[in-house]
């Protein structure tokens, strides 16, 4: 099962407690949930309507710490620690990796004293422990851990909540993408437009010039043939020619030499 499938199942299975629970049974849903190794989604719970009504009420502080959970960081936490329950170490833990996963929204590459600084933690092997077993394993982000440079280089890191106010923002920047895209595929078009008419123009050049070499050889071949009949006719339409030198020297007599005395 992909992380994504047990994701929605999760969510589904903890909005239909907190909608069948209030109060103190509903604060424990509530921990129960913000405890779970799998579980990284907390707005549909926010939804429900029990858990909003818990606002001003005895337990409004279990819906501080389930918004806490949804967009918050290990950092807001202990900031916020006297005005919120105080953390199981399965949330802790949770808390932990929603913490990365927030820095890998908008860093790529992160380094290891801001990481060892944000999650309390006292050394690299303890930070690398941490990264690899708690957060790569757990199908949560993909990177590679560069120990010389001490940085941890995001590939993938899975999507948290949505924050109050992000919604516009975010639709800001992927009409901004998706604008870039348009002009980016437009220029390609372009491109593949004046490859094509180079392409044809290549073509009637060579065409051109092929011809023109025919052209030529057939000309060369003509001149040639031509110039080979001349000189013939001008051999064999001399006067007398070569025959008649020949029947000059049958028709000569031949001298005798005298005998010797």
């Amino acid at each position: 099962m992909d992380i994504e499938q047990k994701q929605a199942e999760l969510i589904e299975h903890f909005v239909k407690q907190a909608e069948n629970h209030k109060g103190a049974s509903l604060a424990n849903v509530i921990v129960e949930a913000t405890s779970h190794s799998s579980l990284f989604a907390f707005s549909e719970i926010l939804a429900v309507p029990h858990v909003v009504e818990l606002q001003g009420t005895e337990y409004s502080v279990f819906l501080d710490m389930l918004r806490l959970f949804a967009h918050g960081t290990w950092s807001d936490y202990k900031s916020n620690a006297c005005r919120l329950p105080p953390l199981v170490p399965d949330q802790v833990l949770k808390l932990k990796q929603l913490s990365v996963l927030t820095f890998a929204e908008t860093n790529k590459v992160l380094s290891y004293d801001q990481l060892m600084q944000e999650l309390d933690v006292t050394n690299v092997r303890e930070l690398e422990d941490f990264l690899i077993n708690e957060c790569m394993y757990a199908g949560i982000v993909r990177g590679k851990l560069d120990q010389l440079r001490r940085c941890f280089e995001v590939q993938f890191a899975a999507g948290r909540d949505l924050r109050p106010g992000q919604l516009g923002s975010m639709i800001q920047t992927l009409t901004s993408w998706l604008t870039t895209s348009d002009n980016l595929l437009l220029s390609i078009q372009e491109k593949i437009k004046w490859a094509d008419l180079m392409s044809e123009l290549d073509k009637k050049h060579r065409k051109e010039v092929e011809d023109k070499v025919d052209e030529v050889k057939k000309s060369l071949s003509v001149k040639a043939d031509m110039e080979f009949r001349g000189h013939e006719e001008m051999i064999y339409s001399e006067p007398g020619g070569v025959v008649m030198d020949y029947e000059e020297d049958r028709s000569r007599p031949k001298r005798r030499r005298p005998p010797i005395s």
